[in-house]
């Protein structure tokens, strides 16, 4: 690691989130003036997170923010949960301030090559995948990001990586300003986070950030079946990988016969095998296109792309088996947290199934889910939030309940299913308005099926 430039004097950190903590533990070490500033209530907060700080030296302001704080920062880092374009952001960039992101600040001070995953789905699974592959191939890797580890937690720490895999979010983008990738990969833009853009083609173009700042000698790969980026050309320099799920033109990755193909730009055609691939559904094969042409990019060896092909067996909460009771199988894909998302789980499956969707209300259309659910799915239960919208939406096309809690819904799905069908928790929407998170409401659903099973 090298650092490229000191942090100025007086730095505010709005958010004490793990990105915030993180980025304020790393400033106090430089011996930057540091303040914190978190609108949840000291309550609310870990306090041995907040012992840490205050030993550090960092003021910590919570339940709140002050405008005074704001206009008189050096400079401000925002954590990805903290909305770019809110009022007090505004004025301080007005000032003249600048604000940066936990992203963006951490990157300036990494020369390590970074390959960056964005895309509304699918882009864990995949951040994920590379770390295993990059293992596998002998190299020491920090994989985080939106994953869950900050890349600041690498810039504190004292591993040394090869190469640094990172799942980056349309709100980390946002903020970027020099952030540039060795290898970025889009996976697929589809409507999301509407609560918080303005529109669809805002989001699209956060996402597009990505690949702003790439030149000469870096990769961009992009899934030719999605139009948005099929349309994609970078600045001139940038090496272009497109893939796409059925044998085409101009296409460096595609599904055939059960196997990958796959070459670079002007290199030797390379097969990969699918037989031993174990994630379910289309979407999964076409991300790991782009995982493979990542691979490939980086000059990984192809039995050691296949070892992993092979031993990768996908995460917790994206269509994971939970269990089965009189031949009814309960998947949880509670990391669905948008109508893509929850459509592509839908779809993986080829019995007949039990939706169990809702939570809270992210400004989408239900209209896609419910047509991809007409001809799969005999029944629904809906809960959350978002449980009239739902209920709205399906009226007249498909048989639904609703329940208040997920124990009721995983219930009342039982009681609609068959032997032979599947129970599916995709839910459609965020968790924010029952759980703390998607891996919180993925749990309550497993201890509901498991209630179920020894009941």
């Amino acid at each position: 690691m090298q650092n490229k430039q000191n942090p100025q004097s007086k730095v505010l950190v709005v958010g004490l989130g793990a990105s915030g903590f993180w980025t304020a533990r790393w400033l106090a070490g430089q011996g930057a003036d540091v303040i914190v500033t978190e609108m949840r209530r000291e309550s609310e907060l870990d306090s041995e997170i907040l012992r840490e700080l205050l030993e550090l030296g960092v003021v910590l302001e919570v339940g709140g923010h002050k405008k005074e704080t704001f206009l008189n920062a050096d400079t401000i880092v925002l954590s990805p949960g903290v909305p770019h374009d809110m009022a007090l952001i505004k004025s301080a960039s007005e000032k003249g301030i600048p604000v940066v992101g936990e992203l963006e600040l951490a990157s300036r001070f990494i020369d390590t090559p970074i390959i960056a995953v964005t895309g509304t789905n699918g882009k864990t699974t995949v951040t994920t995948f590379l770390g295993r592959m990059l293992e596998n191939a002998g190299f020491n890797v920090f994989v985080g990001g939106n994953i869950g580890t900050p890349l600041m937690a690498h810039v504190v720490g004292d591993e040394k990586a090869d190469y640094i895999v990172l799942e980056v979010s349309s709100f980390q983008l946002d903020t970027i300003n020099t952030f540039s990738p060795y290898i970025s990969i889009i996976l697929n833009i589809s409507p999301d986070h509407l609560d918080r853009y303005p529109d669809y083609e805002a989001y699209t173009q956060s996402k597009l950030r990505l690949y702003e700042n790439q030149g000469h000698g870096q990769h961009l790969i992009l899934n030719h079946d999605d139009q948005r980026l099929s349309s994609v050309r970078p600045s001139s320099g940038v090496s272009l990988l497109f893939y796409g799920s059925k044998k085409g033109e101009g296409l460096n990755a595609f599904l055939e016969d059960g196997k990958i193909s796959a070459s670079l730009n002007g290199s030797t055609k390379q097969s990969f095998s699918l037989d031993a691939f174990a994630l379910p559904g289309s979407h999964n094969q076409e991300n790991l296109l782009g995982a493979v042409l990542a691979g490939m990019a980086l000059g990984i060896d192809a039995a050691v792309i296949q070892k992993t092909v092979n031993q990768f067996k996908g995460l917790p909460h994206r269509l994971e088996y939970v269990g089965e009771i009189k031949g009814v199988l309960f998947y949880n894909d509670s990391k669905a947290t948008n109508v893509d998302a929850a459509v592509r789980a839908v779809t993986s499956f080829d019995r007949p199934l039990i939706l169990i969707a809702g939570g809270r209300h992210k400004g989408a259309d239900y209209a896609p889910l419910v047509t991809a659910s007409c001809g799969r799915v005999k029944g629904a239960v809906f809960l959350g939030e978002a449980r009239g919208l739902l209920a709205q939406s399906f009226r007249d096309e498909i048989p639904f309940s609703v329940a208040e809690k997920m124990e009721e819904a995983v219930s009342k799905a039982f009681t609609m299913a068959s032997k032979g069908d599947a129970v599916l928790l995709a839910p459609a929407c965020s968790s924010f308005d029952m759980f703390s998170d998607y891996p919180h409401r993925g749990r309550v659903f497993r201890e509901a099926v498991e209630g179920l099973i020894h009941g």
